[in-house]
């Protein structure tokens, strides 16, 4: 079977449908996209903007045409200026890119459910599918990826199917790839598994990992590999904005924290004791301090502590993953790749499949994954 390097056709366009599209990561997004794409500011935090994929036929940045659904009223524009007083985007950026701003957010249809939205779990899937498709017709999409990055829920009851579900229902009704950037269930719920895995559509998630547990998915490695035992792992989390309020909740940072202690267990071979507090903050707004303390023996059981303290903007450490998500799984579907990635556990907390837990690992098979993004079988190309 032959096999050779696809180029995107010329002027195609790839939808990215943003589930929680008028919040902050949505927002940094959708103005970073615009910003790179004109060359207004460097691709810092693009993987797939690296030389390692500059082969694998990833749709171009200004290719790319965002819309999507939320609850929320404020438009992008808006919310930009809002995000440039708070120092995550450059002062300047809003005006600069207020026209592809002011366009996604004509894009934007209501989410759901609401309080009084009296339409059934099955009618609410319909229409958020048909807003879907009608974004893919009215942009000339060739391919849409739903990614959600809305608000964390809580650990989902099996009985009552939340909104992350209902939203993944509806990427798979309209034939589009999926990202869970968020610790909800979404296509996790067991409503969906048959659905997802016979849809032939790629899928990814779940929880971006951009800050601490990407921290750790280094620093474990390191202790385990040189026999160091790791006797504790405690962390805090100090959050603001919308993310700080809804990790209040206990069951919502249940199911946040679900991820990083995994990353721990994955590593380490066992799960050590501590756990991760998570505060939240308003006054921080979009940005989080995390603090780590370890606790571990060394030779002749001598104990020591190492101790970390990771300072971000949420948004502006998410948005580069998302954006290199959406082109991935656009790809992938592309060419007829299905079900879930487990080589893009790069960017997650709680990958799909069997994907190693370590950074270093989970790298290299994301650069795997390019080399094979750049090789198409024939059969497929036509």
């Amino acid at each position: 079977m032959s096999l050779h390097a696809e180029t995107p056709v010329a002027g195609a366009r790839t939808g990215v449908w943003l589930v929680g599209a008028r919040g902050s990561v949505a927002t940094t997004v959708v103005a970073g996209c615009a910003a790179v794409a004109a060359g207004l500011v460097a691709p810092t935090g693009l993987v797939t903007e690296t030389e390692a994929f500059a082969r694998a036929g990833l749709p171009p940045l200004p290719s790319l045409v965002f819309g999507g659904h939320d609850v929320v009223t404020t438009p992008l524009p808006k919310r930009a200026e809002e995000l440039a007083g708070q120092g995550v985007l450059p002062h300047w950026l809003p005006d600069a890119v207020c026209t592809e701003l002011a366009a996604a957010d004509e894009r934007i249809r209501p989410g759901g459910p609401v309080p009084g939205d009296e339409r059934d779990c099955e009618t609410l899937i319909k229409s958020f599918a048909r807003d879907i498709r009608e974004f893919a017709r009215e942009t000339g999409a060739a391919r849409v990826v739903v990614v959600n990055v809305a608000t964390t829920e809580p650990v989902a009851d099996e009985e009552v199917l939340p909104a992350s579900t209902k939203y993944a229902a509806a990427a798979l009704q309209a034939g589009c790839g999926y990202v869970n950037f968020t610790p909800s269930v979404g296509m996790h719920h067991p409503v969906l598994a048959d659905a997802a895995l016979s849809s032939a559509l790629p899928y990814t998630g779940r929880d971006g990992k951009t800050g601490q547990t990407l921290l750790r998915a280094v620093l474990a490695p390191m202790f385990h590999q040189r026999a160091l035992e790791v006797r504790a792992w405690s962390g805090t989390n100090l959050l603001g904005g919308g993310d700080g309020a809804a990790l209040a909740d206990p069951a919502a940072a249940a199911a946040k924290n679900a991820g990083k202690e995994r990353v721990l267990a994955d590593n380490l071979g066992t799960a050590p004791e501590g756990r991760v507090h998570i505060d939240d903050v308003p006054a921080l707004g979009d940005w989080k301090t995390a603090w780590d303390h370890v606790a571990f023996d060394g030779f002749l059981g001598t104990r020591m502590v190492l101790q970390t303290i990771w300072q971000g903007c949420d948004s502006a450490l998410a948005a580069p993953l998302v954006l290199d998500l959406a082109r991935l799984v656009a790809r992938a579907h592309e060419l007829g790749l299905s079900g879930p990635r487990p080589e893009l556990g790069f960017y997650f907390k709680d990958p799909d499949g069997r994907s190693a837990a370590a950074l270093a690992e989970q790298y290299a098979a994301l650069l795997g994954f390019a080399e094979r993004l750049a090789r198409v079988p024939a059969e497929v190309r036509r």
